[in-house]
């Protein structure tokens, strides 16, 4: 089995609350996947029973708009849990999930999450905090969906990619997005999203080859954002 106790994940999610039995226990009980690009780790209104940590990669959490467009609500990395407000409301997924890179995923059962958060206070506490992190996350982009121009919205995002993601050696940013899918987390037409990073481009922002994005001028891109 693959030891999860010396799996660095666990210092990075709720699963640091756990004591070595229940470590010990979750050891015995999950399974890992392999989740390819583009495949989904589970589908909106899919009963999940259980959640699913990511060990590697990144994905996206989305859910599809009444003009059927998938709105990206969040972008996730290795260390965080997905699924967990569906155990705990005892419902569907209200989003999907999906690889935007090869991913490895540990699944969690939904009786382990269960006896875990009945009997560990801790590592309760640090769940309700995660569900509480994302409620206030979307309160903020409603925010900015409502109050900032889409401009400032690219820009922002383009910055929290570099931030959370990071860049690759050739200083890309490693999160890679098509345009489709960076339109769809500032709350725009794809078109109208090609055309203004065109315009930050030409304006010396960045640059652009082929579906990679190069942050050329940081401090244009946080005025930009501002």
């Amino acid at each position: 089995m693959n030891k999860c106790d010396q799996c660095i994940v666990r210092e990075l999610t709720s699963l640091k609350a756990l004591s070595r039995d229940e470590v010990v226990q979750l050891a015995n009980s999950k399974t890992t996947r392999s989740i390819k690009k583009g495949e989904a780790i589970f589908e909106e209104g899919e009963v999940t029973n259980g959640v699913f940590c990511v060990k590697d990669g990144i994905g996206k959490l989305s859910k599809l708009s009444a003009n059927g467009k998938d709105q990206i609500v969040k972008l996730v990395k290795a260390g965080e849990l997905l699924g967990q407000r569906s155990i705990i409301s005892n419902e569907p997924a209200n989003l999907s999930a999906k690889a935007l890179a090869d991913m490895e995923v540990c699944f969690i059962p939904k009786g382990d999450i269960i006896h875990f958060f009945n009997n560990n206070n801790q590592f309760s506490m640090n769940l309700m905090q995660l569900v509480f992190d994302d409620l206030k996350r979307a309160d903020d982009h409603t925010v900015d969906m409502t109050q900032k121009r889409v401009k400032e919205r690219l820009a922002e995002t383009l910055l929290y990619l570099k931030d959370t993601f990071g860049v690759n050696q050739d200083q890309s940013l490693k999160a890679q997005l098509s345009r489709e899918e960076l339109a769809g987390m500032i709350g725009t037409a794809t078109e109208s999203c090609i055309r203004l990073l065109s315009d930050f481009k030409k304006a010396g922002l960045i640059e652009l080859k082929g579906r990679m994005i190069f942050l050329i001028d940081i401090k244009k891109l946080k005025k930009a954002a501002n």
